[in-house]
């Protein structure tokens, strides 16, 4: 607050008076009032400015288009369908260099192959475009300049890929159907470079889509066993999971990192457990169960690879289980997916007389560590053991069954899947 003024003192000896001066001054503005003027401004420029960022940045949304391309001189092979295919890398980074110098580089994302078709004229591949822009903007208008772009670039005889002119030049397609597409390939999750580093005891919490082939089964939405997703409508998982209750309609199952709330959730229509299996048994707990409705590939819902038959993982190599079970024996089951990097034991160690004493058998894999504490457990039953081979994740073991929770010389029995390999493709044609 500013000081009060004094009035002017008076001299004795003065004779005239200043005459008083027109006007007052303005007392000073009480706090509030600035506050609210300053909001006032605030909100103003927020408006001005946001807005248009609004639409120019978050108002972008993805818009996908696909394409067909000839490839002559190459020859359809089931080896060109891998993720990480030379033919398929050649393809994108073709497409992506080709609009990351055109007109269209800010609203272009990138290319992905869906499929590649054997023809009389050379190899076709059918590729999908991304691209990123608001709803403001005119989509045939990008489309037709796509267009462009690709025929101005890729004349015929000149460059890798040709344009396909036996199909529609650019198919406008949806985005649900486009990312289905996408995500339909197996075994893509983490980085499997993350397994060179050091293992700490215990597991960890999962990151998103690290793991998007891990199912939830549940019986009246309560959580009993893990599976995993296999195909768009089937879950491979353990027989012992249904020793008490085998009717289909009792069971729903459920995908991404919680239990609570899921992500995506679809009901049983049937469940076929191994016709040799016996729940007073270990052997043969594997059991295979059919969706009612496919479920919708993303970033976060994908399917596991499954192994050659001939496939064998050695001792010591680094593998890795998930699942929502407990964290110690008889503890309580997580609402969110932990994982926990664990590795290969040779059956012989583990049929040594400290360990099972003979009571693993050739279909069963024995992973762990001898010195305990990093291990599967109850809620983990019928989850997948899943190791990573050509920067893809297969599913090699199933939890099964073991002694205690991360006891010494009590490592993690897990039903060995390549043993099994030729009754799950009997069962589910996969």
């Amino acid at each position: 607050m500013l000081p009060e003024t004094s009035p002017p003192l008076q001299s004795a000896t003065a004779c005239l008076v200043r005459p008083p001066r027109l006007g007052f001054r303005k007392p000073p503005m009480n706090p509030w009032m600035i506050g609210l003027i300053t909001v006032a401004i605030v909100l103003v420029l927020a408006l001005v400015i946001g807005l248009p960022v609004h639409f120019l940045v978050f108002d972008r949304k993805p818009h996908y288009y696909q394409t067909s391309f000839r490839i002559p001189g190459v020859e359809y092979s089931n080896k060109l369908e891998g993720a990480y295919s030379e033919v398929k890398a050649s393809i994108t980074n073709q497409v992506d260099d080709i609009f990351r110098k055109s007109n269209l580089k800010g609203q272009y994302i990138k290319s992905h192959v869906v499929r590649f078709r054997s023809s009389t004229d050379g190899l076709k591949a059918d590729v999908l475009l991304k691209f990123q822009f608001a709803s403001a903007d005119n989509e045939n208008k990008i489309k037709k300049m796509a267009k462009n772009i690709l025929q101005q670039n890729l004349k015929e005889g000149t460059q890798f890929l040709e344009v396909d002119g036996s199909s529609p030049y650019l198919q406008v397609i949806n985005t649900a159907e486009a990312e289905h597409h996408i995500n339909s390939g197996c075994g893509m999750g983490i980085d499997p470079s993350f397994l060179t580093e050091r293992i700490s005891n215990g597991g960890t919490i999962s990151q998103k889509a690290s793991w998007p082939w891990q199912t939830s089964l549940q019986v009246d939405r309560y959580h009993i066993c893990g599976a995993s997703l296999i195909s768009d409508q089937w879950l491979l998982t353990a027989a012992h999971c249904f020793n008490n209750n085998k009717n289909p309609r009792r069971w729903t199952a459920t995908f991404g990192t919680t239990l609570r709330p899921a992500l995506m959730r679809r009901n049983v229509q049937s469940i076929i457990i191994h016709e040799n299996y016996a729940s007073h048994k270990h052997e043969d707990d594997i059991a295979v169960v059919l969706l009612s409705n496919p479920v919708t590939f993303s970033d976060d819902v994908r399917t596991v690879c499954l192994p050659e038959a001939t496939f064998e993982a050695l001792p010591q190599s680094n593998v890795v289980v998930t699942g929502w079970g407990a964290s110690k024996e008889n503890g309580p089951i997580s609402n969110k997916l932990r994982e926990a990097k664990v590795e290969i034991i040779s059956n012989d160690v583990c049929n040594g007389i400290d360990v099972y004493g003979g009571a693993v058998s050739s279909g069963m894999i024995c992973a762990g560590f001898l010195s305990g504490e990093i291990d599967a457990c109850e809620g983990d039953s019928g989850g997948p053991l899943v190791i990573p081979e050509n920067r893809l994740w297969y599913i090699i073991g199933i939890v099964s069954w073991g002694i205690g929770c991360g006891k010494e010389n009590k490592p993690g029995l897990y039903t060995k899947v390549t043993r099994y390999r030729d009754w799950i493709k009997l069962k589910t044609n996969l």
